[in-house]
């Protein structure tokens, strides 16, 4: 019996063996099925090069600096690779400085640091391309800096309670661009915000279409649209819904508040639909325009109460 006991043993241990060496690793490079345990070895590898990352199902409490390339990081399945709670360099779970990088089917959530500004993801350089991505319950979900050569690209993304205006620090907001060539913001969701404006951006040129901003659940919550700077480009049909629980209700879209850096002569507004909970009624302005440029505003459906435009 005690010879078949150690034979057993020494039986399931070899199997417990070869099944680890056989599980697939969570991180995996498409372009030659090389596997990884972290993210940021997986990103390593790829060096200066161009490279994607597939990411297993699974919760990840890990993050990841990219210094440089190409690189594209996908779920394998959208919606089921989540990056919860954990920060590189106090910034994000992604921090980003390479030529480009695409995001595609991943979960950012649950993240905060010291400064307020916890991300999902934040650009320092280079091009960004997100889509089919979700970021919530954070204090940011995506922030970048100022690299006026770079274009950044978001579709079919939602952005979930993000934001805030506390602790004596600068507001943090659902998205935050900075100084960037062009902005691209299609297909997305934003709810229940936090604080701090639901997308804020200081893009030279921007393209926000096709999106839906509900505040019906928002918290302390700012303008739905703010072009810091100004802007040319379009602002097309999109839904907006203003809540009761506001910081700021002046103004659903906001032109230059921080002062003209932009012409936003060629900026148009069109086919957009805002409006109130029901229950609210206020005497907003849809557009604030904060410089003299003539903004070019098209046919919106708006509540009655609102007001189309204003010269701030």
């Amino acid at each position: 019996m005690r010879i078949l006991s150690t034979l057993l043993l020494v039986s399931a241990a070899i199997t417990a063996s070869a099944f680890a060496q056989s599980a697939p690793a969570p991180f995996t490079l498409a372009e030659n099925g090389r596997g990884f345990a972290s993210l940021a070895d997986a990103i390593g590898a790829i060096g200066d090069g161009k490279g994607t990352v597939i990411v297993a199902p699974g919760t990840y409490r890990q993050c990841a600096v990219q210094n440089g390339g190409e690189v594209t990081i996908k779920a394998a399945t959208p919606g089921s690779a989540i990056f919860d709670g954990t920060i590189c360099e106090e910034k994000a779970a992604l921090v980003l400085r390479g030529r480009a990088t695409m995001v595609d089917g991943l979960i950012f959530q649950n993240l905060r640091v010291p400064d307020g500004n916890g991300s999902g993801i934040r650009l320092e350089k280079g091009n960004l391309s997100v889509s089919n991505s979700l970021f919530r319950n954070s204090e940011e979900g995506i922030l970048t800096g100022e690299d006026r050569g770079a274009t950044v690209q978001i579709d079919k993304s939602t952005f979930r309670h993000l934001g805030r205006c506390d602790r004596d620090l600068d507001c943090a907001h659902g998205i935050y661009i900075g100084r960037v060539a062009r902005l691209s913001v299609t297909r997305s969701r934003f709810d229940q915000g936090d604080g701090g404006h639901y997308l804020k951006s200081r893009a030279a040129q921007v393209d926000i279409r096709d999106n839906s901003f509900d505040d019906s659940g928002g918290h302390l919550t700012n303008y739905m649209i703010d072009l810091s700077n100004g802007a040319s480009g379009q602002i097309v049909g999109n839904d907006m819904v203003q809540g009761k629980d506001k910081d700021n209700w002046s103004a659903f879209i906001t032109v230059a508040p921080e002062g003209r850096e932009n012409d936003s002569s060629a900026l148009v507004i069109e086919g957009n639909k805002a409006g109130f909970v029901p229950g609210v009624e206020r005497s907003s302005t849809f557009v604030a325009n904060f410089t003299d440029d003539v903004v070019r505003i098209g046919q919106n459906q708006l509540a009655p109460s609102m007001k189309i435009k204003d010269r701030r």
